[in-house]
C-alpha cells in the first residue's frame, strides 16, 4: 500500500450560463423616410422592417433574448405585429421576443430596454430596427467579440470616399457654402453599424452616467468611451445599411431580391 496520502477531490461548482440579449430601440418616428408609419414600421417585401431586423437577431445562436422598445403608446400595436409574423427558429429552440414602451429619446429607449432584462443577461447587443438586413454572420461575430473579454464591439466598415471637416454655416446663412478646415486620413477611419456589443455593466454604467442634453447619445459606444472604456472594432457588413432615405429602400428590396434568387430567403 502507498504511503502517499489519496489526493483531495474538489468540485468544481459553476453559475448559470451567461446569455446575450439585443435590445432594438424602435420608438423612432423616422421622418427622413416622409410621412406614414414609423420607420421601423415600413414595409420590405411586403414585411415591417422591425420584422426583418428581429429576425436578424435571432437567426443567431448567441442571442437568447431581443426586447423590442416601442413607441410609448404603441407596445401593444408592435407585440400583435411580432405575432403575426414568424420570427427565426433555431433548431427546436425559439428566441424569446419581448416588447417593452420606450422614451422620447434613443437614448432613453434603451436604458429601458436595458432594464427589462433579466439578471443572467450578461451581454447586450444594441442594434438599429433601421438596420434590418444585416447578416447573421456579423451579430456572431460582434457577440463572439464581447465573450471573448471585450467591454465594447462595434462592426465598421472602412471608408469609399474622402471626407471633409468644415464649419458649418447656420442661421440666417445657412445654405451658403462652407469652408474646408481639415481633411481626416481615410484609411483611419471607420463607418460604424450595428448591432454593437457590451458587456451589460459597462454599457448600464454608461447609460447612468452620461447625461446627454437635447436628443441624447445616438451612438452608445460613443456613451462607453466617455467612460474611458476601449471600443474594438470587427468587420462590418456591407448589408448591414441604415434604411433612413427613400433610395435605402430601394437598395433594401435589391438585397432582399437576390437574397430570394441566391438563398431561396
Amino acid at each position: 500500500m502507498s504511503d502517499r496520502a489519496a489526493a483531495p477531490v474538489t468540485h468544481v461548482t459553476s453559475g448559470p450560463p451567461a446569455r446575450t440579449a439585443a435590445v432594438i430601440p424602435a420608438a423612432g418616428r423616422g421622418v427622413r423616410l416622409g410621412p406614414g408609419a414609423p420607420k421601423a414600421l415600413r414595409a420590405l417585401s411586403g414585411t415591417p422592417m422591425l420584422v426583418h431586423a428581429v429576425r436578424a437577431m435571432t437567426a443567431s445562436r448567441a442571442v437568447s433574448l431581443v426586447v423590442v422598445v416601442a413607441p410609448s403608446d404603441g407596445a401593444a400595436e408592435v407585440r400583435n405585429l411580432l405575432d403575426e409574423y414568424p420570427l427565426a427558429d433555431r433548431d427546436s429552440t425559439r428566441t424569446e421576443v419581448v416588447v417593452v414602451p420606450g422614451g422620447q429619446t434613443r437614448q432613453e429607449s434603451v436604458r429601458l430596454g436595458l432594464a427589462a432584462l433579466p439578471d443572467d443577461i450578461t451581454a447586450v447587443l444594441v442594434h438599429d430596427a433601421a438596420r434590418p438586413l444585416v447578416p447573421v454572420d456579423t451579430v456572431d461575430a460582434v457577440a463572439a467579440a464581447v465573450r471573448a473579454g471585450a467591454p465594447a464591439v462595434v462592426p465598421a466598415l472602412p471608408l469609399a470616399d474622402t471626407v471633409k471637416q468644415v464649419e458649418p454655416r447656420t442661421g440666417e446663412r445657412a445654405g451658403e457654402p462652407e469652408p474646408v478646415v481639415g481633411t481626416p486620413e481615410r484609411s483611419l477611419l471607420r463607418a460604424v453599424q450595428t448591432p454593437q456589443g457590451f458587456d451589460r455593466a459597462t454599457l448600464a454604467e454608461a447609460h447612468e452616467k452620461v447625461a446627454l442634453e437635447g436628443e441624447g447619445a445616438t451612438d452608445d459606444a460613443g456613451m462607453v468611451e466617455r467612460l474611458g472604456v476601449q471600443v474594438v472594432v470587427v468587420p462590418g457588413h456591407e448589408e448591414a445599411f441604415k434604411v433612413t432615405r427613400p433610395l435605402d429602400l430601394v437598395l433594401a428590396e435589391a438585397v432582399l431580391a437576390r437574397r430570394r434568387a441566391n438563398d431561396g430567403f
